[in-house]
């Protein structure tokens, strides 16, 4: 009997059969899963290492935007707390205090996240009533009006321009006190002189010279020649043109120096002969 040697050929259709793929194509398909596994690998740490986008506007602490999901804002001004809108902020656009809220960049908060203002908060209030509804305020009226001039709200400051308290002081007094020239710097020279002759003395005196128009001054002349020839200063006020009443100048230099906080009282007791003494009057400051 004659045996023969048999030739096997690997047919794809027996690897169905056996639910096994033949070799080549095992090696192709462990490749694949490698690469896809790699390439996951890849896309996993990228997506690990990238940290999540900041917020639109972000100005950090408790606010993470320009109060652009609520209107709502938190203030501490000066260690006082309000809760307002922007809008009521915003009320007038010309104002120093809409445009403090204007953008992020001129934003300032405080530790807790809240905006902050330094200014003093316990006139805010009546502030804040007046961007509200128009309340004005009855109570401190020099201190709001300060606080409103500094916000630049002009509404309110011509309002308060209009009571009593600010049309004598600030309009009124201001318009009688600008008839007088140098008044501000010659008030000044007054204080510089009291301190400087304050030297180990419980009291320190300053002479003042008020001559209304041109007569009076060329009446003064010789005496202030002395004055000056004997060491002895003197500030002298005027001549002015304006018809002013030397009593009120008196009582507005005694109120300005008082409002600094020193003690002063003047009298009219001058050395001098009588022909000028009219003019000289002295100013002393008490310094305990």
């Amino acid at each position: 009997m004659q045996y023969t040697k048999a030739c096997v050929v690997s047919n794809p259709a027996d690897s169905r059969k056996t639910g096994r793929l033949p070799a080549g194509a095992r090696r192709e398909a462990g490749e694949r899963l490698l690469q896809l596994r790699a390439a996951g690998g890849a896309a996993g740490q990228a997506r690990t290492a990238a940290p999540p986008a900041p917020a639109s506007g972000s100005l950090g602490g408790k606010h993470t935007r320009f109060q652009k999901e609520s209107p709502v804002v938190d203030l501490n001004v000066g260690g006082e707390f309000y809760t307002t809108t922007l809008g009521t902020l915003r009320k007038f656009p010309g104002s120093k205090l809409a445009e403090m809220f204007s953008s992020p960049a001129k934003a300032c908060l405080d530790a807790e996240g809240r905006f902050f203002i330094d200014r003093c908060g316990t006139y805010f209030g009546p502030i804040l009533e007046y961007l509200r509804s128009g309340q004005l305020p009855t109570q401190h009226i020099p201190e709001v009006y300060r606080e409103a001039q500094y916000y630049e709200i002009k509404p309110l400051i011509k309002h308060l321009e209009d009571t009593p308290q600010i049309f004598g002081e600030q309009v009124a007094r201001k318009q009688f006190l600008l008839q007088v020239p140098g008044y501000s710097e010659n008030l000044e020279l007054m204080v510089r002189l009291a301190r400087a002759e304050a030297v180990a003395a419980r009291c320190s005196r300053v002479l003042v010279c008020l001559v209304r128009n041109e007569k009076e001054d060329a009446n003064c002349a010789d005496a202030l020649r002395s004055l000056e020839a004997n060491k002895r200063s003197v500030v002298k006020f005027g001549p002015w043109k304006a018809a002013l009443d030397i009593s009120d100048l008196l009582d507005c230099l005694n109120m300005d120096i008082k409002a600094q906080g020193y003690q002063v009282c003047y009298s009219h007791n001058s050395p001098l002969p009588a022909k000028v003494s009219d003019y000289f009057y002295t100013f002393s400051f008490s310094w305990w």
